[in-house]
């Protein structure tokens, strides 16, 4: 075979042995049966602690998800100190901790103060020595208590409106109109601001 020209100089590689270098999955259900027995030791080593750690209710990212509510990594230390649970107490108890995080709405540690409240009413503590329990550990009829090992779960705060008919008023609104208006409004607000206080300026001067 001859070759013309100024092209490529062909080098094909048609001896690799690609037999040699194919991953197989054969042992996935095997994996998979494992981990399952993993999970039942771990839960029965666990005796009657929460199967997982409870963590808060945060909105996902970005203007696309954020009407999703989903667990986040930790609670904030001000949820924890509005609840009544020290930041060093609450990792023995099952809960996780965030110190970066903070709360941006008012809303939003609200509902994190009533899950920790809520988990809290709920949470029995075994003391180590039952006849000389800590400050903190259940006594009494608390330890005979029906006990549950799943979390607390997350709520939707979304309530569905019922339908109803659309009133005048929301017909006539112009919601495009008004956005724009009051953005033109913050925009100049600086400029207006200071032509409002050269004309004061300028009155005051007259009159002397």
């Amino acid at each position: 075979m001859g070759f013309a020209h100024n092209n490529v100089l062909h080098d094909n590689h048609f001896r690799k042995d690609w037999q040699t270098r194919v991953k197989t999955w054969f042992d996935q259900p095997g994996r998979k049966l494992r981990r399952r027995n993993a999970r039942k030791a771990k839960a029965a080593r666990l005796g009657v602690r929460p199967l997982s750690l409870l963590r808060p209710a945060v909105r996902a990212q970005t203007v696309r998800y954020n009407r999703k509510v989903r667990e986040g990594r930790g609670f904030t230390l001000a949820e924890l100190k509005e609840a009544g649970i020290g930041k060093k107490e609450a990792r023995t108890i099952g809960i996780v901790v965030d110190h970066r995080r903070r709360n941006l709405s008012e809303e939003g540690k609200a509902v994190n103060v009533e899950r920790l409240k809520a988990y809290k009413a709920r949470l029995i503590v075994f003391p180590r020595n039952s006849k000389k329990p800590k400050k903190g550990d259940s006594t009494g009829d608390d330890l005979k208590a029906e006990i549950t090992r799943e979390t607390v779960p997350i709520s939707d705060p979304y309530t569905p409106e019922a339908p109803r008919k659309i009133t005048d008023e929301e017909r006539e609104f112009q919601a495009y109109r008004t956005l724009r208006t009051q953005r033109g409004f913050a925009r100049y607000e600086g400029a207006r601001k200071v032509r409002e206080a050269k004309k004061a300026e300028e009155e005051a001067n007259k009159k002397k």
